[in-house]
């Protein structure tokens, strides 16, 4: 695992992602995040990586499955009530669809949390 640092993630949060009885989902949000902070070069990788390499490093070496944003997630989306302070319409679309699908979301965003009114189950990283 050359790409994650274990050491920047509390060992129960590291447990849920390494333990292959979980299915640990990817949203396309967060793919599309990531593939324009390495091309802004906010994230500097040790080696290059193609679109097909990002998803190959998802899917075949961490396991993990890509959640495509769909209809549903739009749904729940447009009906999430904004919370003072957090207007990063990515970050709503992502927690869009874990509410809709009812999956936990693990993260380090300490704005999280404020969304647990409204359905999402938030798993701390940190």
């Amino acid at each position: 695992m050359d790409y994650i640092f274990e050491d920047h993630i509390p060992p129960d949060v590291f447990e849920i992602i390494i333990n292959r009885e979980h299915i640990v989902y990817v949203s396309s949000e967060s793919i599309k995040e990531f593939i324009h902070l390495v091309k802004t070069k906010k994230i500097v990788l040790k080696k290059e990586l193609s679109a097909i390499d990002v998803f190959c490093l998802i899917e075949d070496t961490f396991c993990f499955c890509v959640k495509y944003v769909a209809k549903e997630h739009l749904r729940t989306f447009f009906d999430l009530d904004l919370v003072e302070g957090h207007n990063d319409p990515s970050d709503r679309l992502i927690i869009a669809q874990a509410i809709t699908e009812k999956i936990p979301i693990i993260s380090s965003d300490k704005k999280f949390p404020k969304y647990r009114k409204q359905g999402l189950e938030f798993i701390p990283n940190y």
